[in-house]
C-alpha cells in the first residue's frame, strides 16, 4: 500500500512539475517594423527630433533592455528568413526580395520560430507581411502559425490600382489574406490605397484578440507582428492623419507609438505582463529614395532617419543593417540597461528556443547564437563578434567588432555597385558614415575579420544553399 501511495504521490509531483513549466513559458511578442530607421524612435535620439514624441517607445526602453548595435539583412525578405529559421539567408534561397512571377520563400524544411514554438505548445499568431511565400504550401499556416491575417508580399502592391498603366496590365491586384492552421489563405480584400491607412489598425486589434484567447485557454502565446506602416507609401491611419502637424512621417511614427503602447496595455490588463517577453524591432535600415516624385495622388514617405548612420535598406552600411531593438522581460531582464554588443536578428531563433523550452534543429547549420545569457544579464558579451554582410545573394563585407571590411559598395538601391580588390577598412567608433578607409595601417583588422568570412565560406560548400525558388518537396544534397 505504501508503494500504491509513493508511486501515486510521484505521479502527482511529475504532472505538477509538468504544468508548472508550462505555466512558466514565457508569451513572445515580436513587433516587427517595416523599412525603420535607427534614428526614428525617442529612446535613440529620434522621436521629437522627427516630428513626433515617442512616449510608449521611450518607457519600454526604460523598462527593457536596449540594444544600440541590433544587425538585420540589408533587405525585408531576407531579415524575415533570418529571423525566422535562424540562419543566414543565403542558405534558405531568400538572399534577394522577389520580383518576378514565380514560387520564392522558405521551402517546408526549413524550421520556422513558428514551428519550433508550436511544437513546444505555443498557440501562434501572424498579424502583417508575410514576404515569404505567396504560392500553396508557402504561406505563414503552413509554417507553423494557427493563423494569420495579413500581405503575402510587399506594400508596394497597394499602389498599384491606382496606376492607369497597371489596370491595363492584365496583372491581378494584391490581396490582404487570412487563413488558419490547414486551411488554404481567403481574399479578405484587395489591397488598395483605401485600405493602405487601415490596415495596422485591424492588425494591432487581431494581435490583440489572439493574446485574449490564448491566456484564456491557458496557452503561451507568439504573436508576431510585422507592420507595414512605415514602408512606402505612407499613409497615417485617419486618426493620426495632421494629429502632429509634422507631416504624414510624424504621424505615423505618433501612431506606432500609440499602436505599441496598446499592446502593452494589453498585456497588462491580461495579467501576463510579467511573463512576457517583448520585442521591438525592424527589417532594415529606411526607405532609399524619396518617393514624392511619382504619380500618386497621397503623401509619400520622405527618407528615414538611421541616426548617426550612413545608408539606407539595399546597401551594406551601417544605416541598412542597425535597425531600433528593444526587449522586455519584467524581473527577468533587467530594466533600462542597454549594450553596444553585436546581436543580429538570427540569434533570435536559438535565444527564443533556449527561453521557451524549444528545440533547435540539430540537423541542419543554425547560424544565430543563443543570446539567452547575454539577455539576462548572466554574462556582459553577447559571444558574437561579428557577422557576414550581404546584399542580396553578394558578400559585400565583413563587420568584426568595431571594424567594417567592405569588399563592394553600393551608395544607394539603384546605383551601381563597386568591387575593391583591396577591402576597405572602417572604424566604427570614429567613423560612424564609413568613408574614411584606414585599412593602412590597420592592416592587421582583416586578418582577424575575415577568419568567420572563411568559416562561413568553407559552410556553404559542406551545406550548399537552397536555391531560389526552389520548388517542395526539398531534400538536402547528402
Amino acid at each position: 500500500m505504501k508503494i500504491r501511495n509513493s508511486i501515486f504521490t510521484l505521479l502527482i509531483s511529475i504532472l505538477t512539475l509538468s504544468n508548472l513549466v508550462a505555466q512558466e513559458q514565457p508569451n513572445i511578442v515580436i513587433v516587427f517594423m517595416d523599412n525603420f530607421g535607427w534614428g526614428e524612435p525617442g529612446f535613440n535620439g529620434g522621436g521629437i527630433t522627427r516630428g513626433a514624441q515617442t512616449p510608449q517607445l521611450d518607457k519600454l526602453a526604460n523598462e527593457g533592455f536596449r540594444l544600440t548595435n541590433f544587425n538585420v539583412e540589408v533587405q525585408c525578405t531576407p531579415s524575415r528568413s533570418a529571423l525566422m529559421t535562424g540562419r543566414y539567408a543565403i542558405r534558405s534561397g531568400n538572399g534577394t526580395v522577389p520580383l518576378g512571377e514565380g514560387a520564392y520563400g522558405l521551402v517546408q524544411w526549413e524550421v520556422t520560430m513558428a514551428e519550433m514554438l508550436s511544437n513546444a505548445g505555443y498557440a501562434t499568431g501572424m498579424y502583417g507581411k508575410w514576404h515569404l511565400g505567396r504560392t500553396d504550401g508557402r504561406f505563414p499556416t503552413d509554417q507553423g502559425f494557427d493563423e494569420w491575417y495579413g500581405i503575402p508580399n510587399t506594400t508596394d502592391e497597394s499602389a498599384w490600382t491606382s496606376l492607369e498603366e497597371f489596370n491595363t496590365s492584365g496583372l491581378e491586384a494584391g490581396y490582404v489574406l487570412e487563413s488558419k492552421k490547414g486551411e488554404v489563405p481567403k481574399r479578405v480584400r484587395v489591397y488598395d490605397l483605401d485600405y493602405r491607412p487601415l490596415i495596422d489598425r485591424d492588425l494591432t486589434d487581431k494581435a490583440m484578440k489572439f493574446m485574449e484567447k490564448s491566456v484564456k485557454a491557458d496557452k503561451p502565446f507568439l504573436v508576431y507582428l510585422p507592420y507595414t506602416a512605415t514602408h512606402f507609401p505612407t499613409m497615417p491611419h485617419p486618426d493620426f492623419k495632421g494629429k502632429t502637424g509634422n507631416g504624414a512621417w510624424a504621424d505615423l511614427l505618433s501612431q506606432i507609438d500609440t499602436y505599441t503602447g496598446e499592446l502593452l496595455e494589453k498585456i497588462e490588463d491580461l495579467g501576463v505582463a510579467e511573463n512576457t517577453i517583448f520585442i521591438f524591432t525592424a527589417d532594415n535600415g529606411p526607405e532609399a529614395l524619396d518617393f514624392g516624385s511619382t504619380n500618386l495622388t497621397v503623401e509619400t514617405a520622405v527618407n528615414g532617419s538611421a541616426g548617426p548612420w550612413r545608408g539606407t535598406l539595399f546597401t551594406g552600411f551601417e544605416g541598412a543593417l542597425r535597425v531600433p531593438f528593444v526587449i522586455r522581460w519584467p524581473e527577468k531582464i533587467e530594466a533600462g540597461t542597454s549594450s553596444d554588443e553585436i546581436v543580429h536578428a538570427m540569434d533570435l531563433f536559438p535565444t527564443i528556443a533556449k527561453l521557451t523550452g524549444g528545440e533547435v534543429p540539430t540537423d541542419r547549420i543554425i547560424d544565430g547564437v543563443d543570446m539567452s545569457e547575454f539577455f539576462l544579464g548572466k554574462q556582459e558579451n553577447s559571444g558574437r563578434d561579428g557577422f557576414v554582410v550581404y546584399m542580396g545573394n553578394d558578400i559585400f563585407g565583413v563587420k568584426w567588432k568595431n571594424w567594417k571590411l567592405h569588399f563592394k559598395e553600393q551608395t544607394a538601391w539603384n546605383s551601381s555597385m563597386v568591387s575593391y580588390t583591396m577591402p576597405r577598412v572602417y572604424n566604427l567608433y570614429t567613423d560612424p558614415q564609413e568613408k574614411n578607409n584606414v585599412l593602412f595601417p590597420h592592416t592587421w583588422v582583416p586578418r582577424l575579420a575575415l577568419e568567420q568570412l572563411t568559416e562561413h565560406i568553407t559552410s556553404l560548400k559542406q551545406s550548399p544553399p537552397i536555391k531560389a525558388g526552389q520548388l517542395d518537396p526539398y531534400k538536402p544534397e547528402e
